[in-house]
């Protein structure tokens, strides 16, 4: 195994903080993975990783050495990709993760396209309404929708998505149309959608003409992922507040209702996390622009 090659290894190793999770990304059995940092650190004469039965950790000269072969990886990178400026000549895996409503609903249908033009470029697709360590779980860029806290990655904004209220037909044979707030208030049907269970929903989320504001409804089903979340409310167990987007086809199918248009939720803008400009490979760039372009669709 030439050093580039095991430095590659090392990198995925540091980052995922496991001989087998890297060995899995990288599609190599863990023997080998192991066998590549063993080979580095006989060549370096030092340790560059603790490892217990349950962790992997790097030594203070690991550290040092991993942030050197992220550079001179990316270096490398950039420099190859002076000279393939043709689809064929981009190859390599992109590993990325973005929610559930977007790879099925905008991303897969239209993934054949890209790879015919890029026939030797690999996808793992991750999707998950949880929010991934993009670094530590290995992810070349990352599609998340909402407000972005301050975690230092590379932020590329794709543009806003507009929310909507939403109900069944059938929701609305029951409990009719509500017109304004008040009436809103009576309706005690509300899907609640959290990130983790037994966490408290805020509400639902209006414009009440200055400012964004939370009307407390109740509601008989929590879920805590998108597809749950349309589920129900197709099933009409309620109203529920989410990207236009993801709702076309329900809307144009007659199986859902847009309600109450002038008390939209606030706008959740999408973007494209990455770690490092100096780390983006050619193939990751030009996936990256491809999905920019979906979304100018979608957004």
């Amino acid at each position: 195994m030439d050093r580039v090659e095991a430095m590659n290894i090392f990198v995925r190793v540091a980052e995922l903080a496991s001989f087998t999770r890297a060995g899995d990304s990288l599609g190599l059995p863990k023997a080998s993975v192991s066998g590549a940092v063993q080979q580095l650190e006989t060549q370096l004469g030092t340790r560059l990783l603790h490892r217990t039965t349950r962790k992997v950790q790097l030594t203070q000269d690991g550290q040092i050495f991993y942030e050197r072969c992220k550079d001179l990886l990316a270096d490398m990178d950039e420099l190859e990709s002076l000279f393939q400026q043709t689809p064929a000549h981009i190859s390599g895996r992109i590993r990325i993760d973005m929610p559930t409503a977007m790879a099925r609903n905008l991303v897969i249908p239209r993934l054949p396209d890209f790879l015919a033009s890029y026939p030797a470029v690999e996808i793992e697709l991750s999707s998950t309404d949880r929010r991934v360590d993009l670094v530590r779980e290995g992810f070349d860029c990352v599609v998340r929708v909402g407000q972005l806290a301050d975690s230092g990655l590379i932020a590329r904004p794709l543009g806003q998505l507009r929310i909507i209220n939403c109900v069944s037909p059938g929701y609305l044979e029951k409990f009719g149309e509500p017109q304004t707030l008040e009436e809103l208030a009576e309706h005690h049907w509300l899907v609640h959608y959290v990130l983790t269970l037994g966490a408290k929903s805020s509400g639902w989320e209006y414009w009440d003409g200055q400012s964004y504001r939370n009307l407390p409804m109740n509601g008989p089903v929590t879920v805590n992922n998108a597809d749950a979340y349309t589920q129900a409310c197709l099933a009409g167990l309620g109203i529920i507040q989410a990207p236009e987007a993801g709702l076309r086809q329900y809307i144009e199918k007659g199986q859902l209702v847009e309600i109450l248009k002038n008390f939209a939720a606030e706008p959740m803008p999408i973007s494209l996390i990455y770690p490092n400009r100096r780390n983006l490979s050619k193939r990751v760039q030009v996936f990256m622009d491809w999905v920019a372009g979906l979304v100018k669709d979608y957004a």
